[in-house]
């Protein structure tokens, strides 16, 4: 059966507005060349950089290793670095006169993946986690990418301080894969380090795209979403005598089932809502009812008022069952929040002043209309949650092999996405995402 694709037709994929249609914009040709070429010269470090960050994952909130890898390269830039901030968050600031400010963001950790790409470069790693447990671990999401791209940008901007105006800050952030990083530096005082953006931008390799090419679009483009456990305490006993307990494996169980009713009978049909019960974890051997039962939860939503709605019936629905199972107040469910991010979405003028600048310097068959919006989520908007006026700008950098989008649109075969072991990034997206993000910082800090 021939399978649906996300992309709906080729003319999605490769066609884009006319460049004569769009504003006219600020960076000069003479800049965006140099910005191109002096990327391209840093091609084979940023190549190297980003194979010794492959090789070498942190997992979330651990990743000192990078954290010093990008302090060290900026800190010799001339860059005002930081380190330190939401645990091994790093900032760097370079001032260049007055203007606006503007900042960027890359993230920094791996995942509790174990790779299997079989390249030369591939991660090995095996961490031992907080619990005594261990892990293997792999940069399965192109977080690699973003760190070396993020010196890569620091490196052409330092070299281009004479064409641009304001404060750029550059963004290397821990945790994202847990949605807690972005938050974390904010929490941990970010805005005593840095100035309040003007606009925040960041990136994301894409394998959907090929390597070369990058998209963008305006307004929505991936779901806010929280992390969410529920721990249901229930009384234990022997597995013979259910009559003497309050079963939490049976409870939360029923909990699952009837969470899978609140998007379906609860939230507006055309507003997009996830609820996933990502672990269930109680007990440890088959002839004990445990005391309880932990569930992890994971929402995705675009409005507040869905995101609220959600919230409150997860809890009603469980303090429901537990009513009804008999628990006394006392061992009622307790909930841990633990990840929240706000959506994506981008702004329309700041796209619409962004699209001719990357056309003018990849090329207009290079910059694609961007993915639809998903459910996929990404936290870094939070560093701008104290300022509700900072403009949101999110690009994504292609990462694909050259006929993914053959591979896909003619014969319905996917490449390996994000958080598959078997997951790569193509290397022209190193270089891509630093020619795309300087010249955009260039626009954005623009002279005159």
């Amino acid at each position: 059966m021939k399978k649906t694709p996300i992309l709906t037709s080729l003319p999605f994929a490769f066609g884009v507005l006319a460049a004569s249609a769009l504003p006219a914009f600020a960076v000069t040709p003479e800049n965006a060349a140099r910005a191109q070429t002096l990327a391209a010269e840093e091609e084979p470090s940023l190549i190297e950089i980003f194979k010794k960050v492959h090789a070498n994952p942190e997992l979330a909130f651990m990743e000192s290793e990078t954290a010093a890898l990008v302090a060290e390269e900026l800190k010799s830039l001339g860059y005002k670095v930081e380190t330190g901030i939401g645990k091994t968050g790093v900032t760097a600031v370079m001032k260049n006169g007055e203007g606006p400010t503007v900042m960027f963001r890359s993230d920094m950790d791996g995942l509790p993946v174990k790779e299997e790409t079989g390249l030369p470069y591939a991660s090995t790693k095996v961490v031992e986690l907080p619990d005594g447990s261990s892990t293997h671990v792999a940069h399965a999401c192109g977080h690699d990418a973003h760190v070396a791209w993020l010196i890569g940008i620091a490196r052409v901007m330092a070299e281009m301080k004479e064409e641009w105006q304001g404060t750029l800050v550059l963004i290397a952030q821990p945790a994202e894969e847990t949605i807690e990083g972005a938050s974390a530096m904010v929490e941990d005082g970010l805005y005593d380090h840095v100035p309040a953006p003007d606009i925040l931008i960041s990136a994301h390799v894409t394998g959907i795209f090929p390597a070369g090419t990058v998209g963008m679009r305006a307004g929505r483009r991936m779901a806010g979403t929280d992390q969410i456990d529920v721990t249901v305490t229930g009384i234990g006993g022997h597995g013979s005598a259910p009559q003497y307990a309050i079963d939490p494996v049976v409870l939360g169980a029923q909990n699952v089932l009837d969470y899978q009713t609140i998007v379906s009978r609860n939230i507006d049909p055309q507003a997009p809502a996830v609820i996933t019960v990502g672990a269930f974890q109680s007990g440890h051997v088959n002839n004990v009812i445990p005391e309880t039962a932990t569930l992890k939860l994971n929402l995705r939503w675009y409005e507040t008022a869905v995101r609220d709605k959600m919230i409150e019936r997860i809890k009603t629905v469980t303090e429901a069952n537990a009513v009804a199972a008999g628990l006394p107040e006392e061992r009622f469910p307790t909930y841990k929040m633990k990840g929240y991010a706000l959506p994506v979405i981008n702004d329309e003028e700041a796209v619409n002043r962004a699209r001719p600048v990357l056309i003018a310097a990849l090329g207009e068959d290079k910059v694609l209309p961007g993915i639809p919006p998903v459910m996929g989520s990404e936290d870094f908007p939070m560093l701008a949650a104290p300022h509700e006026d900072t403009q949101i700008l999110f690009v994504e950098i292609g990462s694909g092999k050259p006929d993914v989008f053959t591979n896909y649109m003619k014969h319905g075969i996917m490449p390996a996405m994000n958080h598959n072991p078997k997951f790569q990034v193509e290397l022209p997206a190193v270089v891509t995402g630093v020619k795309a993000n300087s010249v955009l910082l260039l626009e954005f800090l623009k002279t005159g």
